[in-house]
């Protein structure tokens, strides 16, 4: 390998050479000064256990080593080599979003089957750790979602509360309506603003509607979160629900659940995944 072909590394040679010389003479310098000099000077008023310390000007050979220094990081950031220069971490991240644009291509109009085994594959990489294969939550270690996204569910949220999604208004406390309560806005919330746009317990409905208010304080009256200040509730129990889950995070119990919007999966990814944690509920 021939060192001198990378201009990356001729510059680095350089700086490293100019800093070894630099370092070198000045050391000489003062280890001479040492053997010569006699320190003299006016002391400064403070002292450490008898130990004073000298008024004398900064050494010109180390002021002129420091700005010298900058002068060449500078140089080298900005001239010598360019911040939107070659890097290998450049031509990287060029590859990953030319490879994620043709998967996108590919896959812009998957049918529920290739989300399905799509999503089945991204679930036991990226959730079934935590999760287990099987969505079970491994005796509590994680949210279940085999009993996630439902009515029972939901139901179950309001009686519990919702901790660790972040959303900018406070977290939902427990107890806001009681069990018979909750059922009944949960039956009007499937009914008429989740994409589910029915209900198991459609008798219920038209008294979940006058309770609803207690929901649309945080969540709004069309339930879609008042521009993302709270969960989407026009999208429970579709998978849109999971992929907003998957952009916020959450806060477990055997730790956080990362945000998935940082490139590490694709919007068709996160949706795949949303429809295959779908299918898990029961």
């Amino acid at each position: 390998m021939n060192w001198l072909n990378d201009n990356v590394n001729v510059l680095a040679l350089l700086g490293a050479a100019a800093i070894l010389i630099l370092s070198v003479g000045v050391s000489l310098k003062y280890i001479n000064q040492m053997k010569t000099d006699k320190s003299s000077g006016e002391l400064a008023n403070d002292n450490w256990d008898g130990i004073g310390e000298y008024k004398n000007p900064l050494p010109i050979g180390w002021a002129l080593s420091f700005l010298g220094t900058i002068i060449w990081g500078l140089w080298y950031f900005l001239v010598g080599y360019p911040l939107n220069s070659y890097s290998q971490i450049g031509e990287y991240n060029e590859e990953v979003n030319s490879y994620n644009t043709r998967f996108e291509s590919k896959f812009s109009n998957p049918d529920n089957a290739t989300l399905m085994g799509m999503g089945e594959g991204v679930f036991l990489v990226q959730c079934a750790p935590c999760h287990g294969v099987t969505g079970d939550g491994m005796n509590g270690k994680a949210a279940n979602l085999s009993k996630w996204g439902n009515e029972d569910a939901a139901v179950a949220t309001i009686l519990k509360g919702a901790k660790g999604s972040g959303y900018p208004l406070i977290e939902m406390p427990a107890g806001l309506l009681d069990a018979n309560g909750a059922k009944a806005v949960v039956a009007y919330m499937f009914k008429e603003v989740s994409g589910v746009k029915n209900t198991k317990h459609p008798e219920l409905v038209e008294a979940g509607r006058e309770l609803w208010a207690t929901c649309a304080s945080c969540h709004g009256e069309d339930g879609k979160g008042m521009g993302g200040s709270a969960p989407d509730l026009s999208a429970y129990g579709t998978a849109k629900f999971v992929v907003n889950v998957l952009g916020t995070g959450k806060k477990g119990f055997i730790g956080n659940m990362p945000q998935f919007n940082d490139g590490r999966l694709t919007n068709v990814q996160k949706l795949a995944v949303g429809t295959y944690v779908n299918s898990l509920a029961k």
